[in-house]
């Protein structure tokens, strides 16, 4: 939605791969992503989805927040809603809470998930993960249980278990994603 920002994602994931001396093909493979997806969102043709986020962050061994990190670590972080960095696809809108905050351990996000949306592949990664809804539905998919979160619902797990979230109804809802790094790095989103 703020087309000036989303190049900046795809910027840092080239920057970080670069220094880690991998190539297009090596993320490719560790993240399950084609190589073409992430070409794409390198070149900012393409917003890369809260999913792919937590792939690519996770095969570079990353965290997520990192992709979105604007100015050194800090000790407080205040971030207004003008100066929130963000992501879209066209179905998922991510903006970050707060990133920057030295030895963090805590990546919160603001989603917000477009009526309609289909359901995804179920993703895993290391750590735990904190879903919050504050307006509006989404189906959210942990093994084989599903549950609808309205306003006010809150689900807390270790993101091990493969999971997944759509918005099958008719109205837009927003969430609050926190995600806790697991020990030696942190990270997360996918397509």
């Amino acid at each position: 939605m703020v087309a000036n920002d989303e190049p900046n994602v795809g910027r840092r994931i080239r920057e970080r791969r670069e220094q880690l001396g991998l190539s297009l093909r090596e993320i490719a493979a560790r993240s399950g992503l084609s190589l073409n997806a992430i070409s794409r969102i390198e070149r900012g043709d393409n917003s890369p989805t809260v999913a792919s986020l937590q792939l690519i962050a996770g095969a570079l061994g990353v965290s997520i927040t990192d992709f979105f990190v604007a100015q050194p670590e800090q000790a407080v972080v205040y971030v207004t809603p003008a100066e929130r960095d963000r992501s879209a696809d066209g179905v998922t809108l991510v903006e970050s809470l707060g990133t920057g905050l030295r030895n963090q351990q805590l990546e919160p996000f603001l989603v917000t998930v477009l009526p309609g949306s289909p359901p995804r592949s179920p993703i895993t990664h290391a750590g735990q993960e904190f879903v919050y809804c504050l307006s509006g539905s989404v189906n959210y998919q942990i093994n084989e249980t599903v549950y609808e979160m309205q306003a006010g619902h809150s689900l807390l797990f270790e993101a091990m278990h493969p999971h997944r979230f759509w918005n099958p109804k008719t109205t837009p809802a927003q969430l609050i994603f926190v995600f806790q790094a697991a020990a030696g790095y942190q990270h997360h989103l996918r397509k």
